[in-house]
């Protein structure tokens, strides 16, 4: 491995790198219900994803994880919102949020929950990780300008959201 100049210096704020993958189909958007034995968000609707692994970039991140999740593939996935998540005082998560709506293959099954096209009318009314229906509205509103939020929690653990 070659020396790399820049360095990390523990004290500073340091983020995981995690991706969230919404792909539309005309009115719908696909979700995974999460498998009852996952750590978290199990039972409700989410986006997919998953962490960028060493060596990847977001997109090559995105198109990995849709491929283990869905079997899908999808040819104009692209970067559309940014989320900082303050998690502890020194960390959280970068979260890169990818949208697309040209999708080829057929939906697989995964042990991380089971996929639905679920209608965008329906998302308040759903079991859904709370961000979701707010991020899909973003994406929606302005699909030529990327977006880019910051989540924080209140002693309560109330997020509290805002955007750039």
């Amino acid at each position: 491995m070659t020396k790399n100049p820049q360095v990390i210096l523990n004290n500073r704020y340091m983020v995981v790198p995690r991706t969230l993958i919404l792909v539309f189909n005309g009115d719908k958007v696909l979700l995974q219900k999460g498998a009852p034995t996952k750590k978290i968000w199990a039972g409700f609707f989410n986006g997919l994803g998953g962490h960028v692994e060493r060596g990847e970039d977001a997109l090559s991140a995105a198109r990995r994880e849709l491929m283990e999740e869905a079997g899908l593939e999808c040819n104009n996935l692209h970067l559309c919102g940014t989320v900082m998540i303050d998690v502890e005082e020194h960390n959280g998560i970068m979260l890169f949020v990818m949208t697309g709506d040209e999708i080829t293959g057929t939906i697989n099954k995964s042990d991380e929950g089971s996929l639905h096209w679920v209608n965008m009318n329906d998302l308040s009314e759903m079991k859904i990780v709370e961000d979701i229906p707010e991020i899909v509205e973003r994406i929606l509103a302005n699909k030529s300008q990327v977006f880019h939020a910051h989540y924080g929690y209140d002693d309560n653990g109330k997020r509290i959201t805002t955007f750039g």
